[in-house]
């Protein structure tokens, strides 16, 4: 597997095949996708791109820390779970993350992957809510400094 950084929009088919099946394109391109700021990594096995994850610089007043990044759009496919292409693309992100100085990550976790976010060393903050369409999410987040 090969971990290397990607343009937003090669994230796009694999946020639109696994995260939001059935809606339109222009729902899986996040607002913060292009700013300069922002990064997006892939895992490659041998040419397919099998395991995306965006970050992008976002505050969330629920958690201190002025310098925060938030993580969106982390999908691997099916076939491709359980063999660390997800946790490969944490560690490369947390690595450019701690160059950029930054305090802490964050996501809105689905709750069926919280248990996965536990294990990579994130923390549930606030409650339980429901993003229409998609289903219920925790706030969760990782210290870095």
């Amino acid at each position: 597997m090969i971990v290397t950084f990607i343009h937003s929009e090669e994230a796009v088919p694999l946020r639109q095949k696994l995260l939001r099946p059935g809606q339109p394109v222009s729902s899986c391109r996040y607002e913060n996708d292009n700013n300069e700021s922002s990064f997006h990594l892939g895992c490659y096995e041998d040419e397919l791109l099998i395991s995306i994850a965006s970050f992008s610089e976002e505050v969330i007043p629920l958690l201190s820390g002025d310098h925060q990044y938030r993580l969106r759009g982390m999908a691997t496919l099916q076939e491709y779970r359980n063999r660390k292409a997800g946790s490969s693309l944490l560690i490369k992100a947390e690595q450019v993350l701690a160059e950029r100085k930054v305090d802490l990550w964050w996501c809105n976790a689905r709750t069926s992957v919280e248990a996965y976010y536990l294990k990579q060393g994130l923390h549930p903050v606030g409650g339980v809510f429901e993003i229409e369409g998609i289903g219920p999410h925790q706030v969760m987040y990782k210290q870095l400094k």
